[in-house]
């Protein structure tokens, strides 16, 4: 069990901890929600007693083991798996004990002991986990110091995993995974058997994977059990509850003491009723004004709209291929991009999502085919290594200053605003901005000038989840093409209508949507996929490889027909997509909160989107007329 009682604590006069108190039995699995900042990471630190709390207590199960992930990757060159290995320190004492003992009772216990730990199974447990994390088996056997950070720091968390400690701590353990590791880590953490607590801004995590949510706000700690619809969905419900009621509670106290104030005002001077205005008014004086649960204010986003309108396509590539010291990661790439695009590249790591987003960006140039990139397109590229175009020596306004030559301090200061950061921020030194406000300080300035393109490679990993949130409503706002690469479904369900899936060296379209992709990794990952059925007779395959290829020949002719269909049936589906988003914005109460002109923008922009899918119907009823009149006289000419 896991106690936590009166516990306070402050970093320079800051309370991030104030008589907090929580309670987690033995096989809870918690996550931990808050906004940055609020001291989630300092909880940790706590618990691990790196740090030493001003006030209270915290009490953990005398025998219970807690692990979590090295703040330093491992760099030595063991190999992947024996860093692994290496990480349940008990078999590892075990093991070498058995090499060196003499005594042969001694040797009895060691062995006794490794069995009951199932030392006889580690090698194969740890190669189970560090696949369903993204290593092949032949990668194991490769020296950790060949990893880079982020795939390093995959090999730490499969050595907590690995060890199975009895109170798990992980702290945003998915910002290093590809989607396909995030699902696989929620199986995991979901029929983990021991006791989790766990810091994480991904909602399908935190509906996944555990079962209760811990809040820190205020310097408190509040438990909300979850329910069949999610820990986090259940947690986010109960607390809007909560605050509704809190709210009416206020303002029910309120009318209570406004009408016993009147009765006070009235007849406090009168001889027959002073006696019961003296009452009134000494029950005004002892009630206690009512707390309300306030929700903390997200800092909006928001991003300039494309400072030129392209054609389509904006972008074009034909058989391109890219790749590093002339060896292609991606071949045969054929793909558009054309203004208003929302497109999300998914993928296991290592397969060349970030390699056709610097492709795309201008970082890497083609290899070989055909590329065509609009004239005045201007790309915005959002990834973790461009955090190195921050000066961290630098204030956040003097990182404006060159984009602002013209501009007063106010100007200035209002630009800085627009990207969420607050006035006490602004002479801040980058150096000392939390990670999410570097994120924030980033994305301002490279979209500063108004592109007619984003490419976001994991933007979230920093936020929370309200600044989430709030970058969703800003792509949505957004009118230039956006490519998303990221492991937050969320983010992807709420901004993007096309999936594509970097495999096989190759970019290809996926025809369906995020559920339709998660079932089918979730099919790899469990083992399930169906698997083709057995070929029949090998005359059977003959005559069946024959009839294909005479019906294939017979149709050949109406190829162009068909594409054109098939290319009027994507552009319906990005349009009815695109009005889809247009709903859901109408549908937020923030549109009418904010500036009229953005809904009167997005009402035009609705009214031309349907007489453009209108259109496009028509066209697709004309053409699909043609084909099916085309296939019935090539059916009868068969007959």
């Amino acid at each position: 069990m896991l106690t936590i009682k009166d516990l306070s604590y402050s970093i320079v006069g800051r309370p991030l901890l104030e008589k907090a108190n929580l309670t987690l039995p033995a096989g809870a699995k918690a996550g931990f929600v808050g906004r940055n900042g609020s001291g989630k990471t300092t909880l940790f630190n706590l618990i691990l007693k790196n740090l030493s709390p001003d006030d209270g207590e915290i009490s953990v199960h005398p025998r219970w083991r807690i692990g979590t992930v090295a703040q330093e990757a491992p760099s030595s060159e063991m190999s992947i798996i024996d860093m692994v290995l290496e990480a349940d320190a008990e078999r590892s004492l075990l093991l070498k004990q058995a090499e060196t003992e003499t005594d042969p009772n001694r040797i009895s216990e060691i062995h006794m002991r490794l069995a009951d730990i199932e030392a006889h199974t580690a090698e194969a447990r740890a190669s189970s986990i560090l696949r369903g994390l993204g290593f092949g088996a032949a990668q194991q056997s490769d020296p950790c110091s060949s990893l880079s950070g982020g795939w390093r720091m995959r090999v730490a968390l499969a050595g907590v995993l690995f060890s199975q400690p009895d109170l798990l701590l992980l702290d945003e353990p998915t910002n290093y995974l590809d989607l396909e590791g995030a699902l696989w880590l929620e199986k995991y953490l979901a029929t983990y058997p021991h006791t989790i607590f766990l810091i994480s801004h991904d909602r399908g995590l935190l509906n996944r994977a555990v079962t209760s949510i811990v809040h820190l706000e205020h310097g408190k700690l509040t438990l909300y059990k979850g329910s069949h619809n999610g820990a986090y969905n259940t947690f986010e419900a109960t607390r809007r509850a909560r605050m509704e009621l809190s709210v009416k509670a206020r303002d029910k106290q309120a009318a209570e003491i406004a009408h016993m104030q009147k009765f006070v005002d009235r007849f406090g001077a009168s001889a027959t009723k002073a006696k019961q205005a003296q009452s009134r008014a000494k029950r005004i004086a002892k009630m206690q004004p009512l707390d309300v649960m306030v929700d903390e204010t997200s800092l909006p986003f928001s991003f300039p709209q494309p400072k030129h309108t392209m054609a389509s396509p904006m972008l074009n590539l034909e058989d391109v291929s890219v790749g590093y010291d002339g060896k292609p990661v991606l071949s045969r790439i054929t793909q558009r991009i054309d203004p208003g695009d929302r497109i999300a590249l998914v993928g296991v790591n290592g397969n060349g999502k970030s390699t056709f987003a610097k492709l795309l960006s201008g970082e890497l140039a083609k290899m070989g085919g055909i590329f065509h990139r609009g004239k005045k397109l201007e790309i915005a590229y959002f990834a973790q290594h461009q955090m190195d175009i921050l000066k961290p020596e630098q204030t956040v306004l003097e990182h404006i200053e060159p984009l602002t030559p013209h501009m007063s301090e106010a100007q200035r200061r209002s630009r800085v605003a627009q990207m969420g950061l607050t006035t006490s921020k602004m002479l801040t030194l980058a150096k000392n901005l939390s990670g999410g406000e570097r994120a924030r300080l980033l994305l301002g300035l490279i979209t500063f000038g108004g592109p007619g393109m984003m490419i976001l490679d994991e933007p979230t990993n920093h936020l929370d989840i309200d600044s989430r949130d709030a970058l969703v409503r800003a792509l949505n706002n957004y009118k230039g093409a956006v490519l998303i690469i990221s492991h937050d479904r969320h983010l992807i369900d709420a901004t993007v209508d096309q999936i594509w899936i970097a495999e096989d060296g190759a970019i290809r379209m996926f025809d369906d949507d995020m559920e339709g992709y998660e079932r089918t990794l979730l099919s790899k990952i469990s083992g399930t996929e169906k698997k083709a059925k057995k070929s029949d007779s090998g005359a059977a395959n003959v005559k069946r490889k024959r009839d294909r290829q005479e019906s294939a020949a017979k149709r050949a002719g109406l190829s162009p027909l068909r594409k054109q269909i098939q290319q009027t049936e994507k552009r319906i589906a990005g349009v009815q997509a695109k009005l889809e988003k247009l709903e859901v914005q109408f549908a937020d109460p923030e549109l009418y909160r904010g500036d009229p002109q953005t809904a009167i923008d997005l009402t035009t922009e609705r009214a031309k989107r349907s007489a453009e899918l209108e259109k496009l119907e028509a066209l697709w009823f004309k053409k699909s007329g043609e084909l099916e009149r085309a296939e019935q006289a090539l059916l009868a000419d068969s007959e």
